[in-house]
């Protein structure tokens, strides 16, 4: 069974750092795309970052308000899927979500953490 757990959000001041961890287990996840949603209070959860699975490369995306301050890697390893949070803003402000997407044959099911709370104070 695939389990996400995040962890390392906090409050912090604007400007400062994070490194948000998300500890995967139940599959190999070097071969699976995985990424960080965020869901501000009011709003729609968000896509934030992702990274391609190590065969396709572990290439990079991300939301271009968090271009340049925002960092996802992977330690296939640990099974553990990082995002590095620089420059923090108020608007980042948020519950942070790890995903994996996992294949079932011809289809992918997309497995969640629990989430971490991120706060910005100004």
């Amino acid at each position: 069974q695939v389990q996400l757990v995040e962890s390392g959000g906090g409050l912090v001041q604007a400007g400062g750092s994070l490194r948000l961890s998300c500890a995967a287990s139940g599959g190999t996840f070097s071969s699976y795309p995985m990424g960080w949603f965020r869901q501000a209070p009011g709003k729609e959860r968000e896509s934030v970052a992702t990274i391609d699975s190590t065969s396709a490369g572990d290439g990079t995306y991300y939301r271009d308000s968090v271009k340049g301050r925002f960092t996802i890697s992977r330690d296939n390893a640990k099974n553990t899927v990082y995002l590095q949070i620089n420059s923090l803003k108020p608007e980042d402000t948020g519950v942070y979500y790890c995903y994996v997407d996992v294949p079932y044959g011809s289809r992918a099911s997309r497995h969640w953490g629990q989430g971490t709370q991120v706060t910005v104070s100004s």
